[in-house]
């Protein structure tokens, strides 16, 4: 219930933050596909704990072991299955609360809707589980590469601190070269040092992600309840903290007249093109061509090294303090997962759009 994703390229995860290890079951790789380690090795890398002083300290290499579906270095065509083991839990951070429901997390949610819950890590709420997405999302972006797709995200915003140009105006290639994932140096340095001014005050801020799709053909998406837009949504609004997605002008579009927001059509050899791209790449809830840009908005992590009043399970009023080793912001190590879950979603609908016609 609620644990895969897809239809046709479909993922399932399964694990909890504090359990023995994490998983995704990948159906629906097309048999053939060179499965590359070292790729998926970089990915899970990109999104591991610990990796800088602006993430949490938690330390997980995030290894992970291939148990079916590939042979001889390629896809077989059935399921393929891949565990990460947990190796740094420290399961008495958690103790504290173990009967109390932290502000902003799902504690109090699960609790209502299962009557138990895992509080090691918030159990399957955490974010920890966006692991085995992005093992998913890496073959996913191998079948995308197969068919000349790329997807790249980067970090745009922390706090009030906006990146105002568009991805046309930046380098994306630097966007790996610092610890924020900011592709403009000077930007970069504001962003983290504002990140560790808010660690050192215990406190937590939240940012956007803007990613990028290139090469994606057109036609993929469904009318109506499966638009791509709306499976791209989905899908980042799936990803913890995020509260809000946009695509191509998204909510500035409201401020332009219809005669300045259409995308004029041209004939560009044997290409229909258009002039400008304020529809995202999408229109009808169908890819067009272009580029498929959007942006997701991250809340502050909610786990703050500071009091707060809370209940607990019996209904008391409670002091809740955070402990342990959280981010105290969440985009930096987003940027992959944004990318995963976008990977997810085009190679889907590129499978679904090779059964919809001869």
């Amino acid at each position: 219930m609620g644990n895969s994703f897809g239809r046709i390229f479909r993922i399932s995860t399964f694990g909890e933050s504090h359990g023995l290890g994490l998983g995704v079951v990948i159906e629906g790789c097309p048999a053939g596909l060179l499965i590359d380690e070292e790729f998926i090795r970089n990915e899970m890398q990109r999104r591991k704990p610990g990796q800088s002083k602006i993430t949490t300290q938690r330390k997980e290499e995030d290894e992970f072991q291939i148990l079916s579906g590939v042979f001889e270095g390629k896809s077989t065509g059935t399921p393929i299955g891949l565990v990460i083991m947990n190796t740094d839990q420290k399961s008495k951070d958690y103790s504290h609360i173990a009967d109390k429901f932290r502000p902003s997390h799902a504690d109090y949610t699960y609790f209502e809707k299962y009557g138990i819950r895992d509080y090691r890590g918030g159990g399957r709420s955490s974010a920890r589980e966006t692991a085995a997405r992005v093992a998913g999302g890496a073959i996913a972006k191998m079948l995308l590469h197969h068919y000349g797709i790329s997807v790249q995200a980067y970090v745009s915003q922390v706090g009030d601190m906006k990146l105002d140009k568009s991805y046309q105006e930046l380098d994306l290639t630097q966007t790996e070269e610092n610890i924020i994932r900011c592709p403009d140096p000077e930007m970069a340095e504001k962003m983290i040092e504002y990140i560790d001014e808010v660690r050192k005050s215990r406190d937590t801020v939240g940012g956007i992600v803007s990613c990028v799709a290139k090469g994606v053909p057109p036609g993929l998406g469904e009318p109506v309840f499966d638009r791509l837009h709306a499976e791209l949504g989905k899908a980042m609004l799936s990803i913890n903290a995020v509260k809000g997605f946009e695509y191509g002008s998204g909510f500035e579009g409201v401020k332009m007249r219809g005669s300045d927001h259409n995308d004029a059509y041209y004939q560009d050899g044997d290409r229909v093109r258009t002039r400008t791209n304020n529809s995202g790449g999408i229109q009808g809830g169908i890819s067009n061509g272009e580029d498929i840009y959007f942006n997701v908005a991250f809340k502050p992590v909610a786990t703050i090294m500071q009091d707060q009043e809370s209940v607990n399970e019996s209904g008391d009023s409670v002091t809740v303090s955070g402990k342990g080793r959280h981010d105290p912001c969440v985009v930096p190590r987003a940027v992959p997962i944004v990318e995963a879950m976008a990977a997810l979603v085009l190679a889907d609908y590129l499978l679904i759009s090779r059964t919809n016609k001869l």
